[in-house]
């Protein structure tokens, strides 16, 4: 039996899987050639596949509207795109071209919706949820898009003092809101109740005596959501049912509530042997849902979801040469990549999040336990975490530098990456944004690819800090 990474990973895991393949020793995601697009491009280098997010839409609404003709459920589905997952053009764009409704957060989201109506991306008639705190400001540009006469804007409120911010300036059209409920947090969080919501015990009081007797106020919409995803397990499914319980009451009361909104949570792949039933999560969903209903005499409300890393996160990916190998003790042997960790996938080191970690070349090659380190000067800039007993197994080749290097790459990084280590701004120990391209495929389903960023200049980071005044 031969010893290499290539049949260690076969060992493993059932290989090749959907987006990832070997041919001719070279690792292709979603069909592309890895080593000719780093030939091309060179390396540290962002990948964002755009076909993949279309794909995602598609599954979830496949999932859905199967599940509603098994039960013979009679609401409609609505997939939103939560923006604040990937605020970038082209996955908006590439969203909406699938005819999602949108999900903002802020009061900057505003300007980005009006500046996709201005672009013909989306129209008046285009349904917009408007989550998050609504901050003074935040409500003004609400007000704004409801005055432009965008026709299907939903307010989801997150407080009991935004429904008095919204209504201190009185109403002169009707508005529709939302209400998100606060969940219990999970036994191991720091808090037991969500500091996001409006709390269980407050919600009916709230609607019976601010909400009814306000005829400009339009209930449409129960919103919640568990900060650890839709997970198929007792914690997720007991804060489900008290949500469904809610809106079943509001429902009884408010006539014009139509609307449950699960939010959003669906996992993404981060690992070879990522595991979910998504079809048996969905159907768990409806069917509790029309079971609930049906025994309440009240009609099946309009499901919503707000899936934003799911939408984007499989779209992304982020490749580094590892420049250089440090054998630091009998035990710990050190791959040094060409950026930083920190500043390319905070989430690693910030909150634990766990990618594919996969090498694009040298498969045929033995394999090592590894650390990888980034370049900055942080303690802090590295990555170890994997199933593989916590540590990193990767190809070991002879260190001749500049020869022939080991290149590697972080799978599913499209969510939040950039937004959170701030794209274009100044990066810890001043070390740039990689180049970034953007991959997708023509009208006759080739791919093409095209460079999106270059690289960030030291002039622009100097600059930034003003170093040109």
């Amino acid at each position: 039996m031969k010893n290499n990474y290539k049949e260690l990973i076969k060992q493993t895991y059932n290989f090749p899987q959907e987006g990832f393949d070997l041919q001719k020793g070279i690792l292709h995601f979603n069909g592309i050639d890895l080593k000719k697009i780093l030939d091309n491009y060179g390396t540290p280098l962002r990948i964002s596949y755009l076909p993949k997010i279309r794909e995602q839409i598609k599954k979830a609404r496949n999932l859905f509207n199967q599940s509603f003709k098994k039960h013979d459920y009679a609401g409609s589905y609505e997939f939103c795109y939560c923006t604040k997952c990937s605020h970038f053009s082209y996955v908006v764009k590439t969203a909406l071209k699938e005819n999602v409704s949108l999900e903002t957060s802020s009061s900057y989201d505003i300007d980005l919706i009006l500046k996709l109506y201005e672009h013909g991306a989306i129209s008046k008639d285009s349904t917009i949820l408007h989550n998050g705190i609504k901050t003074d400001e935040y409500i003004e540009k609400i007000r704004l898009l409801q005055h432009q006469d965008f026709k299907h804007t939903i307010t989801i409120l997150d407080s009991v003092q935004e429904l008095e911010r919204i209504t201190t300036q009185k109403l002169d059209k009707p508005i529709k809101i939302g209400l998100r409920i606060s969940i219990d947090g999970e036994p191991q969080a720091a808090y037991y109740t969500s500091r996001l919501g409006i709390n269980k015990r407050k919600l009916l009081e709230l609607v019976k005596e601010k909400i009814q007797p306000n005829p400009l106020l339009e209930l449409h919409m129960i919103h919640f959501f568990v900060d650890s995803g839709i997970n198929d397990n007792l914690y997720y499914w007991g804060e489900f049912k008290k949500a469904l319980h809610l809106y079943i009451q509001i429902k009884q009361l408010t006539p014009s509530l139509q609307a449950l909104n699960i939010g959003g949570g669906f996992p993404i792949r981060n690992s070879l042997g990522f595991e979910y039933d998504y079809e048996y999560v969905v159907d768990e969903i409806v069917r509790n849902i029309k079971d609930a209903c049906v025994q309440a005499c009240v009609s099946e409300p309009d499901i919503y979801t707000e899936f934003g890393k799911y939408t984007v996160g499989e779209s992304g990916a982020v490749i580094f040469k590892v420049i250089e190998q440090k054998q630091q003790n009998d035990t710990e042997l050190w791959y040094i990549i060409d950026n930083s960790l920190m500043n390319t996938i905070p989430d690693a080191w910030s909150i634990n999040e766990k990618f594919i970690l996969l090498p694009i070349n040298k498969w045929e090659y033995s394999y090592k336990r590894i650390h990888i380190g980034g370049i900055s000067c942080d303690h802090s800039d590295y990555y170890n975490s994997e199933q593989l007993n916590q540590q990193i197994l990767l190809p070991a080749f002879d260190d001749k530098y500049g020869e022939d290097p080991l290149y590697i790459g972080f799978f599913h990084t499209g969510a939040y990456q950039q937004a959170i280590s701030g794209y274009g701004g100044i990066k810890h120990c001043l070390i740039p944004s990689p180049r970034q391209i953007i991959v997708d495929k023509d009208e006759h389903g080739n791919l093409i690819d095209y460079l999106y960023s270059d690289e960030q200049s030291v002039s622009n980071m100097l600059s930034i800090l003003g170093y040109d005044e």
